[in-house]
């Protein structure tokens, strides 16, 4: 793999599901949540409604910050996706996020 590789996710979306506060064996505060995106994109010249839904994960005062959030809050979040161990989905990483 490429040193100049890029894994970076910036996506408008509102809280669908969260999770409680939580801690990592290491004692780092952690947050699950789910995020649904809508958007009207231009893909091939035709404007397309787009829907989506993926599940994130916060740390640390990230995490903290966004436990106390309310759901169907709107932000704009940033981060990167990676593929739990066990599983087949990629998870959004959110390292930021803000009032959109």
């Amino acid at each position: 793999m490429s040193t100049a590789a890029v894994n970076q996710l910036l996506l408008t979306a509102c809280v669908a599901e969260l999770g409680a506060l939580r801690y990592t064996p290491a004692g780092l505060p952690a947050v699950d949540l789910r995020l649904e995106h809508e958007s009207t994109v231009t893909e091939a010249a035709q404007p397309r409604q787009v829907k989506a839904a993926i599940k994130a994960v916060a740390f640390g005062a990230v995490a903290e910050r966004l436990a106390r959030q309310e759901l169907g809050s709107l932000w704009r979040f940033q981060g990167f996706l990676a593929t739990p161990g066990n599983g087949k989905h990629p998870v959004l990483h959110i390292q930021n996020f803000q009032q959109d």
